[in-house]
């Protein structure tokens, strides 16, 4: 069943994704976060990927494709992984560069967000970047993120040393920003 927000759906992968699916992973501005170089991922290497997530009865990730809600273009991919059930999970956000600042990157980003905490119940949701994506780190500070975790010098992009950057979000700080809902979980 695909998750609405306001501008966008998270739906399943189709195989007619798939390209698109490979172009955002080929390109080092969607994925500047990635240290697997060079981006040379193949249309089966991403089909075998799909086929796997298609097969597989785990319940610790998941992959989305997002697609606008009126034109039902696809505009990129959200995934989770490495979900502790009722703890925590781990998110990542990829957008087709022709899409951004459009507002539908948030828009994912709150919809799965509002499912993880809702639906999920977790505890504490976690997001990796690198520091000088300054539109990543915005995007998620936008959302409440704060940056947790810095591990200097660990990723090169674009010729140069980065710093890849763990930021988190913690249930109560999520619920404090959303005060139209109602955190029915009991604290710890």
């Amino acid at each position: 069943m695909p998750l609405e927000g306001q501008k966008i759906r998270l739906r399943e992968v189709r195989e007619s994704d798939l390209p698109l699916l490979l172009a955002l992973r080929n390109d080092l501005e969607t994925q500047g976060w990635s240290q697997t170089l060079p981006t040379d991922y193949t249309l089966n290497m991403v089909r075998k990927q799909y086929e796997e997530e298609t097969f597989s009865f785990q319940r610790n990730r998941a992959r989305f494709v997002i697609e606008t809600i009126d034109s039902e273009e696809v505009v990129g991919n959200m995934t989770y992984y490495s979900l502790r059930s009722r703890h925590e999970v781990t998110i990542g956000i990829a957008i087709a560069r022709q899409f951004w600042s459009a507002g539908l990157a948030y828009d994912a980003q709150e919809t799965l967000l509002r499912f993880l905490f809702e639906e999920l119940g977790v505890r504490v949701v976690r997001l990796w970047t690198t520091g000088s994506n300054e539109k990543a780190i915005a995007l998620a500070e936008r959302s409440g993120f704060q940056v947790s975790a810095r591990l200097r010098e660990a990723v090169f992009r674009r010729g140069q040393l980065a710093d890849n950057v763990m930021m988190d979000l913690l249930r109560e700080e999520y619920y404090a920003s959303h005060p139209e809902m109602e955190d029915h979980l009991p604290p710890l």
